[in-house]
């Protein structure tokens, strides 16, 4: 319950919407007042692969990374339940793509990066999923559009993957943890009780 809470709080406070690298331009399927997952576009935005439609030369603005600057962080995706499928699958191919990266700083990434699936029902009905990267390569960009795009170069692919986890998506965001220190205890803190000895029969 205390994880759930944690949850729910962290998507209620929505990180602004990130703009993943440039390509396809998007086919969002958020309703008005939804704000985009970590890593999906908002309206207007693009995906991996192909410039963006109407690009009139001026430079696009540069993808905003997703990073940690503590040494375990977490980032919760909300799932439309009609579209669990389709974001397993895509989880699919970025578990692969992690796999066979040949970039060292990827594949740090991956030793600490694992997805976890909320039994309870996350708000509205959604289906919640955790990725918990411990420890993180902070600084590091846990951009799903950087990592898919590198491990994808055919451009129809990557339209494909990245419609699957654009589409199941709603919402998400992150959290950068601390390992919990605790503080010094005074001198009236009461002593441990003392150990009884059993007699000797």
């Amino acid at each position: 319950m205390l994880f759930m809470s944690i949850a729910a709080i962290s998507l209620a406070a929505q990180q602004p919407p990130q703009t993943p690298v440039p390509g396809q331009p998007a086919t969002s399927s958020q309703t008005p007042g939804q704000q985009p997952a970590p890593n999906q576009p908002a309206p207007g935005q693009t995906v991996p692969g192909q410039p963006a439609a109407g690009a009139t030369g001026a430079p696009a603005a540069p993808p905003q990374p997703r990073t940690f600057t503590a040494p375990v962080g977490l980032l919760f995706n909300t799932v439309r339940a009609d579209r669990v499928d389709d974001f397993e699958k895509a989880m699919a191919y970025l578990q692969a793509a992690l796999a066979s990266s040949t970039n060292e700083r990827v594949r740090a990434q991956a030793a600490g990066w694992r997805i976890f699936k909320a039994t309870e029902a996350a708000p509205g009905g959604a289906v919640l999923y955790v990725f918990a990267l411990e420890p993180t390569v902070m600084g590091a960009d846990y951009s799903l559009g950087r990592i898919l795009a590198d491990a994808y170069p055919d451009q129809a692919k990557l339209r494909e993957i990245w419609k699957l986890y654009s589409s199941s998506v709603t919402g998400g965001s992150l959290l950068n943890l601390t390992p919990f220190k605790a503080p010094a205890l005074d001198a009236e803190t009461p002593a441990a009780p003392p150990t009884i000895e059993k007699p000797e029969k």
